[in-house]
């Protein structure tokens, strides 16, 4: 690694979401990326897959629901339980609490060479301009 490649970071809930999902970039590189969504309500708002990405999803706070195609419940996860979805996979994913805003950490890793794309199987209905992102990482 080369001087000042190093990334730390430090993780907080935000407090002033405008919307009902927000996401904090942890950090990243070319091969693997570190995020939180937290997820006031709903969740992921389509049915998709990732190119060239699997997914490790672990719940911090709160609980998920994931499924499949067909709406099939792949899962029901609770603190410090979570998935691997591989890449190609479909799925999407909603907050399962009614009294605890759902805190995700979503780790991706990445397929070198491979083109990274989402796939969407279904139209999305959660506009990407009302998530909220923030990035926290510091470059040392």
């Amino acid at each position: 690694m080369s001087e000042g490649s190093y990334q730390v970071f430090k993780y907080e809930k935000p407090c002033d979401m405008p919307g009902s999902k927000a996401i904090v970039q942890l950090a990243g590189s070319d091969i693997i990326r570190g995020r939180v969504q937290v997820v006031r309500e709903g969740g992921e708002n389509n049915l998709h897959s990732h190119r060239g990405m699997d997914g490790f999803w672990m719940v911090l706070a709160g609980r998920v629901r994931f499924y499949g195609p067909a709406n099939v419940v792949i899962g029901e996860f609770g603190k410090h339980e979570g998935i691997l979805i591989p890449r190609g996979e479909q799925y999407w994913f909603e907050s399962a609490s009614d009294d605890e805003e759902l805190e995700i950490l979503q780790m991706a890793g990445f397929e070198k060479g491979a083109k990274i794309e989402r796939v969407d199987a279904e139209e999305q209905t959660l506009s990407v301009e009302s998530v909220d992102l923030r990035e926290v990482t510091q470059t040392r």
